[in-house]
Protein backbone atom coordinates (compact mmCIF):
# COMPACT_ATOMS: atom_id res chain seq x y z
CA UNK A 1 0.00 0.00 0.00
CA UNK A 2 1.38 3.40 -1.00
CA UNK A 3 2.31 5.69 1.86
CA UNK A 4 0.70 9.12 1.55
CA UNK A 5 2.68 12.00 3.04
CA UNK A 6 1.35 15.12 4.75
CA UNK A 7 3.06 17.21 2.05
CA UNK A 8 1.14 15.39 -0.70
CA UNK A 9 -2.14 15.96 1.12
CA UNK A 10 -1.29 19.64 1.58
CA UNK A 11 -0.47 20.09 -2.11
CA UNK A 12 -3.64 18.33 -3.22
CA UNK A 13 -5.75 20.44 -0.87
CA UNK A 14 -4.21 23.64 -2.24
CA UNK A 15 -4.80 22.50 -5.81
CA UNK A 16 -8.38 21.31 -5.43
CA UNK A 17 -9.77 22.99 -2.32
CA UNK A 18 -11.11 19.60 -1.16
CA UNK A 19 -11.12 18.47 2.47
CA UNK A 20 -8.14 16.80 4.14
CA UNK A 21 -9.76 13.38 4.52
CA UNK A 22 -10.99 13.45 0.92
CA UNK A 23 -7.48 14.30 -0.28
CA UNK A 24 -5.96 11.49 1.77
CA UNK A 25 -8.46 9.00 0.34
CA UNK A 26 -7.93 10.28 -3.22
CA UNK A 27 -4.17 9.83 -2.96
CA UNK A 28 -4.51 6.41 -1.32
CA UNK A 29 -6.97 5.18 -3.96
CA UNK A 30 -4.64 6.35 -6.73
CA UNK A 31 -1.29 5.17 -5.31
CA UNK A 32 -0.07 8.70 -4.60
CA UNK A 33 -0.48 9.86 -8.23
CA UNK A 34 -1.36 13.56 -7.98
CA UNK A 35 -3.04 13.92 -11.40
CA UNK A 36 -5.16 10.81 -10.95
CA UNK A 37 -6.07 11.95 -7.43
CA UNK A 38 -7.22 15.30 -8.85
CA UNK A 39 -9.36 13.51 -11.43
CA UNK A 40 -10.75 11.22 -8.72
CA UNK A 41 -11.75 14.24 -6.61
CA UNK A 42 -13.29 15.98 -9.60
CA UNK A 43 -15.39 12.93 -10.31
CA UNK A 44 -16.51 12.87 -6.70
CA UNK A 45 -17.19 16.59 -6.96
CA UNK A 46 -19.40 15.96 -9.96
CA UNK A 47 -21.27 13.32 -8.01
CA UNK A 48 -21.69 15.64 -5.06
CA UNK A 49 -22.82 18.46 -7.34
CA UNK A 50 -25.48 16.26 -8.89
CA UNK A 51 -26.94 15.47 -5.47
CA UNK A 52 -26.99 19.17 -4.53
CA UNK A 53 -28.35 20.48 -7.83
CA UNK A 54 -31.95 19.79 -6.87
CA UNK A 55 -31.81 22.10 -3.87
CA UNK A 56 -33.14 25.64 -4.24
CA UNK A 57 -30.42 28.28 -4.49
CA UNK A 58 -32.07 31.63 -3.74
CA UNK A 59 -29.32 33.41 -1.81
CA UNK A 60 -25.97 34.53 -3.21
CA UNK A 61 -24.95 37.80 -4.84
CA UNK A 62 -25.51 39.99 -7.85
CA UNK A 63 -22.15 41.18 -9.15
CA UNK A 64 -21.07 43.64 -11.80
CA UNK A 65 -17.98 44.59 -13.78
CA UNK A 66 -17.36 47.65 -15.94
CA UNK A 67 -14.67 47.79 -18.60
CA UNK A 68 -14.37 50.77 -20.93
CA UNK A 69 -17.70 51.51 -22.60
CA UNK A 70 -19.50 48.39 -21.40
CA UNK A 71 -20.64 46.73 -18.21
CA UNK A 72 -21.97 43.32 -17.18
CA UNK A 73 -24.20 42.09 -14.36
CA UNK A 74 -24.55 38.49 -13.22
CA UNK A 75 -26.59 36.75 -10.54
CA UNK A 76 -24.87 33.83 -8.84
CA UNK A 77 -27.07 31.96 -6.39
CA UNK A 78 -26.20 29.82 -3.38
CA UNK A 79 -28.43 28.07 -0.86
CA UNK A 80 -27.45 30.20 2.14
CA UNK A 81 -26.36 33.75 2.85
CA UNK A 82 -23.43 32.27 4.79
CA UNK A 83 -21.92 30.89 1.60
CA UNK A 84 -22.57 34.20 -0.17
CA UNK A 85 -20.08 35.72 2.27
CA UNK A 86 -17.50 33.01 1.52
CA UNK A 87 -14.39 34.43 -0.17
CA UNK A 88 -14.21 31.55 -2.66
CA UNK A 89 -17.84 32.10 -3.70
CA UNK A 90 -17.26 35.84 -4.04
CA UNK A 91 -14.13 35.28 -6.13
CA UNK A 92 -16.19 33.00 -8.40
CA UNK A 93 -18.86 35.69 -8.83
CA UNK A 94 -16.25 38.39 -9.47
CA UNK A 95 -14.42 36.31 -12.08
CA UNK A 96 -17.64 35.37 -13.88
CA UNK A 97 -18.77 39.02 -14.04
CA UNK A 98 -15.37 40.08 -15.37
CA UNK A 99 -15.47 37.25 -17.92
CA UNK A 100 -18.91 38.36 -19.09
CA UNK A 101 -17.84 41.96 -19.70
CA UNK A 102 -14.51 40.97 -21.25
CA UNK A 103 -16.24 38.71 -23.79
CA UNK A 104 -19.38 40.89 -24.11
CA UNK A 105 -21.66 37.96 -23.28
CA UNK A 106 -25.18 38.49 -21.97
CA UNK A 107 -26.41 34.90 -22.33
CA UNK A 108 -25.96 32.42 -19.47
CA UNK A 109 -25.47 29.32 -21.61
CA UNK A 110 -22.89 31.05 -23.79
CA UNK A 111 -21.09 32.44 -20.75
CA UNK A 112 -20.82 28.94 -19.25
CA UNK A 113 -18.82 27.80 -22.30
CA UNK A 114 -16.14 30.51 -21.96
CA UNK A 115 -12.76 29.57 -20.38
CA UNK A 116 -12.58 30.50 -16.71
CA UNK A 117 -9.85 33.12 -16.15
CA UNK A 118 -8.10 31.37 -13.26
CA UNK A 119 -7.56 28.01 -14.97
CA UNK A 120 -8.13 25.73 -17.92
CA UNK A 121 -11.77 24.90 -17.16
CA UNK A 122 -14.71 26.76 -18.59
CA UNK A 123 -17.15 28.70 -16.39
CA UNK A 124 -19.58 25.77 -16.09
CA UNK A 125 -16.82 23.40 -14.94
CA UNK A 126 -15.59 25.94 -12.38
CA UNK A 127 -19.10 26.23 -10.93
CA UNK A 128 -19.34 22.45 -10.61
CA UNK A 129 -15.92 22.32 -8.96
CA UNK A 130 -16.99 25.05 -6.52
CA UNK A 131 -20.14 23.08 -5.64
CA UNK A 132 -17.90 20.19 -4.64
CA UNK A 133 -15.55 22.28 -2.49
CA UNK A 134 -18.06 24.72 -0.98
CA UNK A 135 -20.72 22.08 -0.37
CA UNK A 136 -23.83 23.90 -1.59
CA UNK A 137 -25.73 24.10 -4.84
CA UNK A 138 -24.52 27.09 -6.88
CA UNK A 139 -26.39 28.38 -9.91
CA UNK A 140 -25.46 31.02 -12.48
CA UNK A 141 -28.99 32.28 -12.95
CA UNK A 142 -28.70 35.19 -15.37
CA UNK A 143 -26.39 37.76 -16.92
CA UNK A 144 -26.70 40.89 -19.04
CA UNK A 145 -24.52 43.37 -20.92
CA UNK A 146 -24.96 47.14 -21.33
CA UNK A 147 -22.82 49.36 -23.54
CA UNK A 148 -22.58 52.92 -24.87
CA UNK A 149 -20.89 54.34 -27.97
CA UNK A 150 -19.46 57.30 -26.05
CA UNK A 151 -19.85 58.37 -22.44
CA UNK A 152 -19.93 55.98 -19.49
CA UNK A 153 -21.65 52.98 -17.98
CA UNK A 154 -22.33 54.01 -14.38
CA UNK A 155 -22.79 51.40 -11.67
CA UNK A 156 -24.17 51.10 -8.16
CA UNK A 157 -24.27 48.29 -5.62
CA UNK A 158 -26.74 48.36 -2.73
CA UNK A 159 -26.15 46.28 0.41
CA UNK A 160 -22.63 45.43 -0.73
CA UNK A 161 -21.01 42.31 0.73
CA UNK A 162 -17.75 42.91 -1.18
CA UNK A 163 -16.57 45.36 -3.87
CA UNK A 164 -18.89 45.29 -6.91
CA UNK A 165 -21.31 42.74 -5.46
CA UNK A 166 -24.26 42.73 -3.10
CA UNK A 167 -28.06 42.40 -2.99
CA UNK A 168 -28.90 44.94 -5.71
CA UNK A 169 -26.77 45.82 -8.75
CA UNK A 170 -27.52 48.60 -11.22
CA UNK A 171 -25.92 49.60 -14.53
CA UNK A 172 -26.88 52.80 -16.36
CA UNK A 173 -25.74 53.81 -19.84
CA UNK A 174 -25.17 57.57 -20.14
CA UNK A 175 -24.02 58.95 -23.47
CA UNK A 176 -22.33 62.34 -23.57
CA UNK A 177 -19.17 63.96 -24.87
CA UNK A 178 -18.93 66.13 -21.77
CA UNK A 179 -16.58 65.84 -18.78
CA UNK A 180 -16.67 62.10 -18.01
CA UNK A 181 -16.22 62.62 -14.26
CA UNK A 182 -19.35 64.79 -14.19
CA UNK A 183 -21.22 62.40 -16.47
CA UNK A 184 -20.30 59.48 -14.20
CA UNK A 185 -21.37 61.36 -11.06
CA UNK A 186 -24.78 62.02 -12.62
CA UNK A 187 -25.01 58.42 -13.80
CA UNK A 188 -24.30 57.20 -10.27
CA UNK A 189 -27.17 59.32 -8.95
CA UNK A 190 -29.49 57.85 -11.57
CA UNK A 191 -28.34 54.32 -10.65
CA UNK A 192 -29.11 55.00 -6.98
CA UNK A 193 -32.53 56.35 -8.00
CA UNK A 194 -33.23 53.15 -9.95
CA UNK A 195 -32.35 51.04 -6.91
CA UNK A 196 -34.87 53.01 -4.83
CA UNK A 197 -37.66 53.70 -7.35
CA UNK A 198 -37.65 50.37 -9.25
CA UNK A 199 -38.59 51.58 -12.76
CA UNK A 200 -39.59 48.90 -15.26
CA UNK A 201 -38.81 50.77 -18.49
CA UNK A 202 -36.64 53.67 -19.68
CA UNK A 203 -39.34 55.47 -21.69
CA UNK A 204 -43.07 55.19 -22.31
CA UNK A 205 -42.31 53.59 -25.69
CA UNK A 206 -40.56 50.70 -23.92
CA UNK A 207 -43.38 49.80 -21.52
CA UNK A 208 -44.54 46.22 -22.09
CA UNK A 209 -47.58 46.53 -24.39
CA UNK A 210 -49.41 43.53 -22.92
CA UNK A 211 -49.01 44.90 -19.41
CA UNK A 212 -50.15 48.35 -20.56
CA UNK A 213 -53.24 46.83 -22.19
CA UNK A 214 -54.11 45.04 -18.94
CA UNK A 215 -53.73 48.26 -16.94
CA UNK A 216 -55.85 50.18 -19.46
CA UNK A 217 -58.61 47.53 -19.29
CA UNK A 218 -58.71 47.68 -15.50
CA UNK A 219 -58.81 51.50 -15.47
CA UNK A 220 -61.57 51.54 -18.13
CA UNK A 221 -63.75 49.14 -16.13
CA UNK A 222 -63.22 51.16 -12.95
CA UNK A 223 -64.06 54.43 -14.73
CA UNK A 224 -67.10 52.96 -16.48
CA UNK A 225 -68.51 51.94 -13.09
CA UNK A 226 -68.79 55.64 -12.25
CA UNK A 227 -71.60 56.00 -14.80
CA UNK A 228 -69.84 58.82 -16.63
CA UNK A 229 -70.27 59.31 -20.42
CA UNK A 230 -67.84 57.31 -22.65
CA UNK A 231 -65.79 60.39 -23.61
CA UNK A 232 -65.30 61.26 -19.94
CA UNK A 233 -64.39 57.65 -19.18
CA UNK A 234 -61.65 57.77 -21.82
CA UNK A 235 -60.22 60.97 -20.33
CA UNK A 236 -60.22 59.33 -16.90
CA UNK A 237 -58.43 56.28 -18.31
CA UNK A 238 -55.74 58.40 -19.98
CA UNK A 239 -55.22 60.27 -16.73
CA UNK A 240 -54.68 56.98 -14.92
CA UNK A 241 -52.26 55.82 -17.64
CA UNK A 242 -50.19 59.00 -17.19
CA UNK A 243 -50.05 58.25 -13.47
CA UNK A 244 -49.02 54.66 -14.25
CA UNK A 245 -46.16 55.93 -16.44
CA UNK A 246 -44.96 58.11 -13.55
CA UNK A 247 -44.72 54.97 -11.44
CA UNK A 248 -42.94 52.59 -13.84
CA UNK A 249 -41.08 54.69 -16.46
CA UNK A 250 -37.67 56.02 -15.45
CA UNK A 251 -37.82 59.26 -17.44
CA UNK A 252 -41.31 60.00 -16.04
CA UNK A 253 -40.46 59.31 -12.38
CA UNK A 254 -39.74 62.01 -9.81
CA UNK A 255 -36.02 62.12 -8.96
CA UNK A 256 -35.52 60.71 -5.45
CA UNK A 257 -32.76 63.31 -4.90
CA UNK A 258 -35.31 66.12 -4.52
CA UNK A 259 -38.71 64.42 -4.87
CA UNK A 260 -40.08 67.03 -7.30
CA UNK A 261 -38.03 67.01 -10.53
CA UNK A 262 -38.81 64.50 -13.27
CA UNK A 263 -35.84 62.40 -14.36
CA UNK A 264 -36.25 63.75 -17.90
CA UNK A 265 -35.92 67.30 -16.53
CA UNK A 266 -32.94 66.26 -14.39
CA UNK A 267 -31.24 64.92 -17.55
CA UNK A 268 -31.82 68.24 -19.32
CA UNK A 269 -30.45 70.17 -16.34
CA UNK A 270 -27.38 67.91 -16.13
CA UNK A 271 -26.71 68.48 -19.84
CA UNK A 272 -26.89 72.24 -19.26
CA UNK A 273 -24.51 72.01 -16.29
CA UNK A 274 -22.03 69.78 -18.14
CA UNK A 275 -22.26 71.90 -21.28
CA UNK A 276 -22.85 68.99 -23.65
CA UNK A 277 -25.89 66.92 -24.71
CA UNK A 278 -26.57 64.02 -22.35
CA UNK A 279 -28.80 61.00 -22.77
CA UNK A 280 -29.68 57.94 -20.69
CA UNK A 281 -29.60 55.07 -23.19
CA UNK A 282 -30.58 52.17 -20.97
CA UNK A 283 -30.33 50.50 -17.59
CA UNK A 284 -30.16 47.04 -16.04
CA UNK A 285 -31.31 46.35 -12.49
CA UNK A 286 -30.77 43.00 -10.77
CA UNK A 287 -32.22 42.30 -7.34
CA UNK A 288 -30.99 39.14 -5.69
CA UNK A 289 -33.48 36.29 -5.80
CA UNK A 290 -36.32 38.21 -7.48
CA UNK A 291 -38.72 35.73 -9.02
CA UNK A 292 -37.26 32.73 -7.21
CA UNK A 293 -39.71 30.82 -5.05
CA UNK A 294 -37.81 30.12 -1.87
CA UNK A 295 -38.36 26.85 -0.07
CA UNK A 296 -40.09 26.99 3.30
CA UNK A 297 -39.72 24.23 5.82
CA UNK A 298 -41.69 23.04 8.81
CA UNK A 299 -39.11 23.19 11.60
CA UNK A 300 -40.93 20.60 13.74
CA UNK A 301 -41.16 18.24 10.78
CA UNK A 302 -37.46 18.70 10.06
CA UNK A 303 -36.60 17.82 13.68
CA UNK A 304 -38.86 14.76 13.55
CA UNK A 305 -37.31 13.68 10.26
CA UNK A 306 -33.80 14.05 11.69
CA UNK A 307 -34.77 12.16 14.84
CA UNK A 308 -36.26 9.38 12.71
CA UNK A 309 -33.00 9.00 10.78
CA UNK A 310 -31.04 8.91 14.01
CA UNK A 311 -33.28 6.24 15.57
Amino acid sequence: MTTVTAEQIKNLRETTGAGMLDCRKALTENNGNMEEAIDWLRKKGLSAAAKKSGRIAAEGVVALAVEGLKGAIIELNSETDFVARNEQFQALARNIAETAVRHSIGDVEELKKVPYPAGGDNVADEIVKSIGTIGENINLRRCAILGVTHGIVASYIHNAVAPNMGKIAILVGVESEGDLNKVEAFGKQIAMHIAAARPEALSTAEVDSAKLDRERAVYREQAAASGKPPEVVEKMVEGRIRKYYEEVVLLEQLFVVDGKTKISAAVAEAAKTIGKPLKITGFIAYRLGEGIEKATSDFAAEVAKTAGHAA
